[in-house]
């Protein structure tokens, strides 16, 4: 059947607009990696950014393969497609692999424009403490000296003796947008990772007015890692076990289908009062089992030794001292 002129040109406009939508939800390069930075053992060339092979394997050098490419995941993710693209051949191609015996991983983001924290955000940690559910997003921050890698050390405070775990979701921001609507959010998203929330509860329930930020940012008090796993490779991030042991004992275990806000909310309100940027940190809230709400009370010492797990992710392990 031949459409006239005029129906074929109509039906031309609306599949395009229809792929140009589609794409534009679809967002960054639409492939599965496991994204890290890392430094290399016994040389100077400081941050690298890389391919995981798969969970634990070999990392390809992404600056190795193509001089090009930036040295900071913030950097590459600044690229948009073009770099999350060239991180895809480079990984196809099998070359400039790195032995993980060669390298110290490190946070998968470094020195972000910001680190949105969630509060109350889960509806089983909130049925925890007795507090009702929110009727929006709680939101607070930590400054990004608080950031530390995946094998990091947690360093205690002199200042505080209630230093508690937290393990979240996090997931990072791959390109800039304000007024984000919640249909087109996870376009903004670059991929998710695992955080631990590490909190000084005595500065964030205590002193200080109550505020919550002072509690929460400590040096060491945001490990976050092994990688930035693409969005295209979680089959669905709002159903993923959580997970957070100490000294080998489970104290936390969820799903984060009992996020009250999801992924594409959380995007949506914040980018209503502040610009989103590339690189950008969200803290997604944690589940029930944190020290403060035991009974009696538990907090973190030297020598305690926490793993943060969350399924198709990953898992981070930092030792307190």
């Amino acid at each position: 059947m031949r459409l006239p002129l005029r129906s074929f040109c109509t039906f031309r406009s609306l599949y395009s607009q229809t792929q140009t939508t589609n794409a534009h939800r679809r967002g960054l390069s639409g492939v599965a990696m496991r994204l890290v930075q890392f430094h290399r053992h016994g040389d100077g060339r400081g941050i690298r950014v890389g391919v995981e092979q798969g969970e634990g394997l070999g990392v390809v050098d992404l600056k190795e393969f193509d001089p090009s490419m930036p040295s900071t995941m913030r950097e590459l993710l600044e690229l948009g497609d073009k770099g999350l693209e060239c991180a895809q051949r480079a990984l196809s191609s099998g070359q400039c692999v790195l032995e993980r015996s060669q390298i110290q991983l490190l946070s998968p983001v470094l020195a972000p424009e910001k680190v949105v924290c969630v509060g109350m955000n889960y509806r089983d940690h909130c049925l925890e403490q007795n507090a009702p559910i929110p009727k929006e997003p709680i939101i607070f921050s930590k400054f990004a000296s608080a950031i530390t890698g995946p094998y990091d050390d947690i360093i205690l405070p002199s200042e505080s003796q209630e230093v508690d775990w937290e393990v979240e979701l996090a997931f990072v921001i791959g390109r800039r947008g304000k007024h984000i609507q919640e249909k087109d959010a996870l376009s903004y998203v670059a991929g998710f990772t695992v955080a631990n929330d590490v909190s000084a509860r005595d500065w964030q329930m205590k002193r200080n007015g109550k505020q919550w930020l002072l509690g929460k940012t400590f040096d060491s008090f945001c490990p976050l890692g092994p990688a930035l796993v693409t969005t295209d490779s979680v089959k669905d991030p709002h159903n993923l076990g959580v997970r957070c042991l100490v000294n080998g004992d489970t104290v936390q275990s969820s799903n984060t289908d009992q996020m009250i806000f999801k992924t594409e909310a959380l995007v949506a309100w914040v980018s209503k009062f502040v610009t989103l940027s590339p690189g950008d940190i969200f803290l997604t809230g944690t589940p029930p089992g944190v020290g403060v709400f035991r009974k009696p009370p538990v907090f973190l010492k030297r020598g305690d030794v926490v793993e943060c797990q969350i399924d198709q992710l990953g898992s981070i392990i930092n030792k307190v001292v």
